[in-house]
């Protein structure tokens, strides 16, 4: 009887802590609001307004002190700043007052104001101001003539760490929120702009919440290391923006797993076949974090879809094809 009594007391430690786990998991958390400091408002009769809130957030940064102060200067461009909490940073490479073609990058799990220009762990190619510098780099090379301004829009509080919050929607909720409201600011000062969304990892997440509501100049959404956009397929994203997915070999996102059960999870994987999502090819990159990293096919292809470049993107195993450059 003492194998038996011992086995009821393993089982019954056993329902304990599943119990606890679905608890800390399912249990919906509070509602997140926005944080509310001053931010852009488009003024498309004020040409001056752009540079006077990258003059004001360039103070704002320098009485911030360390890390802030050192990323001032050198034509940098902040459109949002603040140091409160996990902090907001939304950085503009390229003029954007002038741009036709504008890219968004919504970053994932981890991203705070303080590693915003140096990545989580110091995983520069994670950072959102080292990737939205390479796409707007590499958008040069390819088109010069082009008129193409990238944003990394740290406007949200991204969950910290792979826990529950990075399991459930309520932080995305409120960034996709925050990011339809943005991209609305954006198409108000440029109704002629093609904007692309690009979301990595969590960022994806937001990017799918907000699909519905996004202004029409939202042309496309890229989704990379996605856990899932909040839905099973495209169609349930209502959106007429076309939805493209990368997801790398050696990824560990392909790991997580493909549902939504009480509140938890993000829905099929985007890379997926059922899912719907234009894959495109990501060859060179060796992780989670280096989808734009200079050399590799994702970054090349995402290039082309900012750009309008539809028929360029090569899909999973292929070679990507050289850009032709525009006059």
């Amino acid at each position: 009887m003492r194998w038996c009594s011992r086995a009821l007391s393993a089982a019954s430690v056993a329902a304990v802590l599943l119990v606890a786990l679905a608890m800390l998991l399912f249990t919906p958390g509070p509602a997140i609001a926005s944080q509310s400091e001053l931010v852009w408002q488009p003024r498309p009769s004020d040409p001056a307004a752009l540079t006077r809130m990258y003059d004001l957030n360039q103070s704002a940064m320098k009485a911030a002190g360390a890390p802030f102060a050192k990323w001032t200067g050198h034509g940098s461009q902040y459109l949002a700043f603040d140091a409160r909490g996990n902090g907001r940073v939304v950085e503009v490479f390229g003029n954007l007052a002038a741009a036709n073609r504008i890219a968004v990058l919504v970053p994932g799990v981890s991203t705070t104001a303080d590693n915003f220009n140096t990545g989580l762990d110091g995983v520069r190619d994670r950072a959102p101001a080292v990737q939205a510098r390479a796409l707007y780099d590499a958008t040069r090379v390819a088109a010069p003539g082009e008129h193409v301004a990238v944003i990394a829009w740290l406007g949200y509080d991204a969950p910290q760490g792979v826990g529950r919050t990075a399991a459930r929607e309520e932080l995305a909720r409120a960034g996709a929120t925050a990011l339809d409201k943005f991209t609305a600011d954006l198409a108000i000062m440029s109704p002629n702009a093609r904007v692309t969304v690009i979301g990595h990892s969590y960022g994806s997440v937001v990017a799918g919440l907000a699909a519905a509501s996004l202004p029409s100049q939202v042309r496309d959404l890229v989704v990379v290391g996605s856990p899932g956009m909040g839905v099973s397929r495209v169609a349930d994203l209502h959106t007429s923006a076309h939805v493209w997915a990368g997801q790398a070999a050696q990824d560990w996102i392909d790991w997580v797993p493909a549902v939504q059960v009480w509140g938890a999870g993000h829905g099929t994987l985007p890379a997926t076949s059922g899912f719907g999502a234009r894959v495109f090819g990501t060859n060179g990159v060796i992780d989670h974090d280096h989808y734009l990293a200079p050399g590799t096919q994702s970054l090349a292809n995402i290039v082309s879809i900012v750009l309008g470049r539809d028929s360029l993107v090569t899909g999973p195993n292929s070679v990507a094809l050289p850009i032709q450059a525009s006059g």
